[in-house]
């Protein structure tokens, strides 16, 4: 009896691995088209320009100086707690989960710009190109983190909560929200460095806006593959065994 109860409590924690797993996976691919966004020189992505802007006006001494993932968490904490300022009885605890979604994506932001250190966009072409990439892969990993089905990131969570408070739908929210961190961006930039600073909203930032809502769109019903991929159940042990063997042999 005991173990016919503790069957499905194994396959739910098998499922919730796995579903996390793909998760960090959606969040490492969102993360590194942010880092190549940056490395283009042409202007931020949405998400990222408020943390750029004060991470390097960190470099000069004029606020605590922080990496680009480092002011992405402490805006994405600030973003909660606007959630649960908004919401108040109607936040539901499970959403602090954001918190650990939001320390993990800026954790992988500063991850990325260290993998990608060595990359220099000098010609108009490369930073296109930079873009355009950053852009695309941005797009797809929001579109699998969106598949998951797991808490939403901070950004989109308090979209949802302005929505539900305002009546206003979704999608004219999220425009608000992303404008309304463009300008705060913009201000920062002249408050900061006195000048319009391009490489944090030029028209790569522009682009990201335009492009990436249209390539989710786009992408996302032909997405059925991911499904089913998600709701794959893992063996663990057999193919950690057959992982092991395979390693063996090809050792031999």
């Amino acid at each position: 009896m005991d173990r016919a109860i503790s069957l499905p409590t194994k396959d739910a924690f098998r499922s919730f691995v796995w579903q996390h797993f793909l998760l960090l996976l959606s969040l490492y691919l969102m993360t590194l088209g942010v880092v190549l966004c940056i490395k283009s020189y042409l202007g931020s992505s949405v998400i990222s320009s408020l943390p750029l802007s004060f991470s390097m006006a960190g470099t000069e001494g004029i606020v605590p100086e922080m990496s680009v993932g480092g002011y992405t968490i402490l805006m994405n904490f600030v973003l909660v707690i606007a959630q649960v300022l908004v919401l108040r009885k109607k936040f539901a605890p499970v959403q602090l989960f954001q918190l650990v979604i939001g320390f993990v994506f800026g954790w992988l932001i500063d991850l990325n710009m260290l993998l990608t250190d060595g990359l220099a966009c000098e010609s108009l072409w490369a930073k296109g190109l930079a873009q355009f990439v950053g852009c695309t892969v941005m797009g797809v990993g929001i579109a699998f983190e969106v598949r998951c089905g797991s808490v939403t990131m901070p950004g989109e969570g308090i979209t949802v909560a302005l929505s539900q408070v305002t009546g206003i739908g979704f999608p004219k929210m999220k425009i608000v929200v992303d404008t309304s961190l463009v300008l705060l961006a913009i201000i920062s930039s002249f408050v900061f460095f006195c000048s319009w600073e391009w490489n944090i909203i030029g028209p790569g930032t522009l682009f990201a806006m335009l492009y990436v809502g249209w390539l989710i769109k786009i992408i996302s019903p032909h997405m059925l593959w991911f499904d089913r991929v998600l709701a794959y159940r893992i063996g663990f042990r057999r193919y950690i065994f057959g992982l092991a063997r395979w390693i063996y042999v090809s050792r031999k």
